[in-house]
């Protein structure tokens, strides 16, 4: 039996950074994993997708460059070649990851890992760990949809598609959420023909209403089919979806792939968790306080099983912060309130903080604040000037409550917006910044001085009811 100061058990996001920060932090740590280092938003999330979009992205400014004076005549994609980047890239990051484990001496098990108590961990090698605390970061997968025809040839997950080696003709989208949005985004940009199926009246339901009905519209504009408000019942041999709208009006769409894109469920079954004592909820996500401590005493949990948020960043941070914690070292809570969240569609979505629904619905006197990216000189010589940034803040404090985007370097620009908001900044705080000229950046400052009424680059009747235009 090798004895360590802490295990962690998964190898992603959140575990990895965990591993390194603790070993960072003078503690003998081991790490198990039994797939790839780098969990699932480098191999199957995150890492590739990205890969994939940014290819389409040249694909179609490629082809698209009339308007710039750009004539590129012939213009083709290689399917095979795309995939082969995106494979090179993950390798790359992959093998950083195991670079960096070894170089701040993590000792790393590939295998399979059960909890028999709270300080020992079980490998299917037959080996035994010993800790004085035991993290938990074995992540999450797609959520399975309960429906007929779900198991036919075809019909694949996030995880499947991205095994794909041929570019489909046709697909249907189930699921209206980031990655159905941003498969759809890819596809669509490719040529292929896109349908994409959700059971809310809406696309990107978590985001500003404002931004999803946006998305919802740039969508319609590639080519992609929504049909939002609809149920899929089953699907038929022949890889046809079959729907049944709000109405009750049945409907179908075919494919020669199918995609289920429609959430995500927690790997809390059949580790141990239950055998150690850790409590989890009714959805089988783990619970903990805002350290990630469990309820058992020195066990921890970051990343997807808390069911905080879905995100790779959600989960290094908390990993980063439970090693911390576990050190004895100072460390600052994760306000999840502050995280930025984003959807690598065309044009980029982001969002900080409270929508304009929920900061009314918390009590607040809110007032708005949007720029319109048409009066945004970067994004229009880029050849993209549709979109726009709107600010939430409280009208009595001016404290910035809420970020929205749609457009150009949407997820770049999140992070301001949350450095701010974390700090406790006000629009005026925002507003006073001065920003570089070109950048899509002053679209944010110019939105913090239409809070205020003075903005010289909106009209004074659209500034009068603190509000600019929506779309370019």
């Amino acid at each position: 039996m090798q004895k360590f100061d802490a295990v962690v058990v998964g190898g992603g996001p959140g575990g990895y950074a965990c591993a390194i920060r603790l070993s960072q932090n003078g503690l003998r740590t081991a790490l198990v994993e039994e797939g790839e280092l780098g969990g699932t938003c480098l191999n199957r999330g995150c890492i590739p997708t990205k890969a994939l979009l940014h290819a389409a992205d040249i694909y179609h400014t490629a082809t698209h460059g009339g308007p710039f004076g750009i004539d590129a005549r012939g213009v083709t994609f290689d399917y095979a070649r795309i995939l082969a980047r995106k494979d090179a890239v993950v390798r790359q990051l992959g093998g950083g990851i195991a670079f960096l484990e070894q170089n701040y001496g993590v000792t790393v098990f590939r295998s399979r890992a059960v909890l028999e108590a709270r300080d020992l961990v079980a490998l299917d090698s037959g080996e035994r760990l010993s800790c004085g605390s035991l993290v938990v970061a074995t992540g999450s997968r797609p959520a399975p949809l309960p429906i007929p025809g779900a198991e036919l040839p075809g019909v694949v997950d996030s995880t499947g598609l991205l095994e794909r080696t041929v570019c489909p003709r046709r697909i249907v989208i189930v699921g209206g959420g980031v990655a159905g949005v941003e498969f759809a985004t890819f596809f669509c940009r490719l040529g292929v023909g896109v349908t994409l199926v959700e059971r809310l009246d809406r696309v990107l339901p978590s985001m500003d209403r404002e931004v999803s009905r946006f998305v919802a519209d740039e969508l319609t504009r590639c080519g992609v089919e929504l049909v939002l408000g609809a149920g899929v019942e089953s699907i038929a041999p022949g890889l046809e979806v079959r729907y049944t709208a709000k109405d009750g009006a049945a409907g179908s769409a075919g494919g020669d792939v199918v995609l289920l894109a429609a959430g995500r469920v927690p790997n809390t079954g059949g580790i141990g968790l239950e055998t150690i004592g850790v409590e989890l909820d009714a959805g089988g996500y783990v619970k903990t306080d805002g350290a990630c401590r469990t309820s058992v005493p020195g066990v921890y949990a970051v990343g997807d099983i808390t069911g905080k948020m879905h995100l790779a960043h959600v989960a290094t941070a908390q990993g980063t912060m439970a090693a911390d914690h576990i050190a004895g070292k100072p460390c600052r809570q994760l306000d999840l309130a502050r995280v930025p969240s984003c959807v690598y569609c065309s044009p980029e979505a982001s969002m900080v903080g409270l929508t304009e629904e929920q900061a009314r619905a918390a009590g607040r006197v809110t007032g708005t604040g949007v720029f319109s990216l048409s009066g945004n000189g970067m994004s229009l010589l880029m050849g993209q000037p549709r979109g726009f940034v709107k600010l939430v803040f409280d009208r009595d404090t001016e404290e910035l409550l809420g970020f929205h985007m749609v457009g150009p370097r949407a997820a770049e620009l999140a992070a301001g917006a949350a450095a701010v908001m974390t700090c406790g900044g006000t629009i005026g705080d925002l507003g006073g910044t001065v920003h570089p000229h070109p950048t899509v950046s002053e679209a944010v400052m110019e939105a913090a001085h239409v809070c205020r009424g003075n903005s010289v680059h909106v009209s004074k009747d659209l500034q009068a009811h603190g509000a600019g235009e929506r779309d370019g």
